[in-house]
């Protein structure tokens, strides 16, 4: 627990604007000295801003923050650093690279601030970096490529030079996200060392494993301002309930009959060779939320049921027969449809191209099926649009309007749009809210539960977003699937 009164880290009344959307409203947190303070909120709570402004990336509009008892505003991660801050990003692609040691990787802020020798013999290279890995409490390997390491050791390096650099506040963006359980308890056995010697700790994650774990307390963000604040330990039906402002059980959908058919069964399916092995039943007319962080697995499940990717082991089956498609061309035969988190990237063509329009869009994957001779009818895709545009309420001038013109969710409309235009069996949906506007979608949920033909699988970071759609949740963690009782709907089986 903290080891004092006074707060290391004090903000008080924080804001950012973009534009007209307020990030950050009023913030208003402590960190103790040797305190490791979890924060948590779905996205666009304003977690990233926060940390964004403490790491110097950006900076407020108002309010102030001190650390030590001294003023804090930092213009850069460069200056947040040499105040004793320092973050530790998810990623660590830009900590070192392939070809580099790890004892080069360690000493890269004392060779940028050009604290070392002209001359620097190997040995003196090794030597330094003994003590800085010495000094975070580190056994590394100093001689080992830093490209060669795994995610568990590069965290670790990342962190060892964060605590070289005399760090007073450590910022962690979801350390864990590809960590086995066995490197997650490693890292923390670390956390728990430096938070003993004094470092402030602002964790961030979703997982509930972490938080029960590591976290003294847990902030949670909503809408940009703090929502609630729990010391451990930590109730995360609690926690989850601020994060959407609102009880769970009010939040949960009314349970309603799905088919018996089963559609899509998953058995022993493992996403990684070392994740754990898990089992998933989605029936007819069922809709299916996967909730988890990113990194977690869940788009690579549903990237590997549309043939972009392959399972490390298990079964499939597709409405009884086996299911194992070699490329999304393969699924979409099966009946399988899919829309993926980017829709720019995976559903729509260019602006400018032939096709880019609200008829082409829907008409792209079945052009084979509805024009087998290869000589387009602009009538027919026009009217598969205009009756999608009526659905919908897809808002756009005509069915050969450009994408570009539409808003972001009369977009996401079309995507959808393209898939319940032909019969399916299977639909895909990674992250279908995002960029999506609360009455658009209203409109997409209404039509994803009145479909009673297909089986739907939805990927969501956002609890809230699968509170509101789907008959059955899960949790994802390190690759693999948890039912959580808490944010599940009683989907009647008959």
């Amino acid at each position: 627990m903290p080891s004092t009164d006074l707060p290391l880290v004090r903000i008080q009344n924080l804001r950012k604007h973009f534009a007209a959307t307020r990030a950050l409203d009023g913030v208003a947190l402590d960190i103790a000295q040797g305190e490791v303070l979890a924060l948590m909120g779905a996205n666009g709570a304003g977690k990233s801003t926060l940390v964004n402004i403490l790491s110097g990336a950006f900076q407020a509009d108002a309010g102030m923050i001190e650390l030590a008892g001294h003023a804090y505003a930092p213009q850069s991660p460069a200056d947040a650093a040499r105040h004793g801050v320092v973050t530790v990003h998810q990623s660590t692609e830009r900590v070192g690279a392939a070809g580099q040691t790890v004892a080069d990787v360690l000493l890269l802020d004392r060779f940028a601030s050009g604290k070392v020798p002209f001359f620097l013999s190997r040995r003196s290279v090794r030597r330094q970096a003994a003590q800085v890995a010495a000094h975070a409490g580190f056994n590394l390997d100093l001689d080992a490529d830093f490209g060669a390491l795994g995610s568990a050791d590069r965290q670790l390096v990342a962190i060892a030079r964060a605590v070289a650099s005399q760090a007073k506040v450590l910022i962690l963006d979801e350390p864990t996200a590809s960590l086995s359980q066995a490197e997650a308890q490693r890292l923390f056995t670390v956390l728990r060392e430096l938070k003993a010697r004094g470092l402030a700790i602002l964790y961030i994650s979703h997982r509930t494993a972490d938080l029960q774990a590591i976290a003294d307390r847990v902030v949670v963000l909503r809408g940009g301002v703090v929502a609630a604040d729990f010391q451990r330990p930590i109730p995360f039906e609690a926690a989850v309930e601020a994060m959407i402002g609102r009880s769970l059980s009010s939040a949960r959908i009314a349970p309603r009959a799905v088919s018996k058919s089963v559609v899509l069964h998953l058995r022993g399916v493992r996403l990684l060779p070392h994740s754990p092995a898990f089992n998933l039943q989605v029936h007819r007319g069922e809709v299916v939320a996967i909730t988890g962080h990113l990194g977690a697995g869940k788009s690579r499940l549903l990237r590997a049921l549309f043939g972009l990717e392959v399972l490390a082991a298990g079964d499939v089956e597709l409405n009884g027969t086996s299911f194992a498609p070699a490329s999304p061309l393969a699924a979409i035969a099966a009946g399988v449809g899919f829309a993926g988190e980017d829709r720019h990237r995976s559903s729509l063509l260019p602006a400018g191209w032939p096709g880019a329009d609200v008829a082409g869009t829907i008409a792209l994957p079945h052009l084979h099926r509805w024009f087998p001779t290869g000589w387009l009818r602009p009538a027919v895709e026009r009217n598969v649009a205009q009756a999608a545009i009526t659905r919908l309420g897809i808002k756009t001038r005509a069915p050969h309007a450009p994408m570009e013109t539409l808003s972001g969710g009369n977009q996401q409309k079309v995507v959808l749009a393209r898939w319940q235009s032909e019969p399916q069996h299977l639909l895909l949906l990674d992250e279908p809210f995002q960029g999506v506007d609360v009455g658009a979608r209203a409109d997409i949920i209404a039509a994803l539960r009145a479909d009673t033909q297909n089986a739907t699988l939805i990927a969501t970071s956002d609890p809230e977003e699968a509170l509101e759609v789907a008959d059955r949740i899960y949790h994802i963690e390190r690759h693999t699937l948890h039912a959580v009782p808490a944010l599940r709907t009683s989907a009647v089986v008959h």
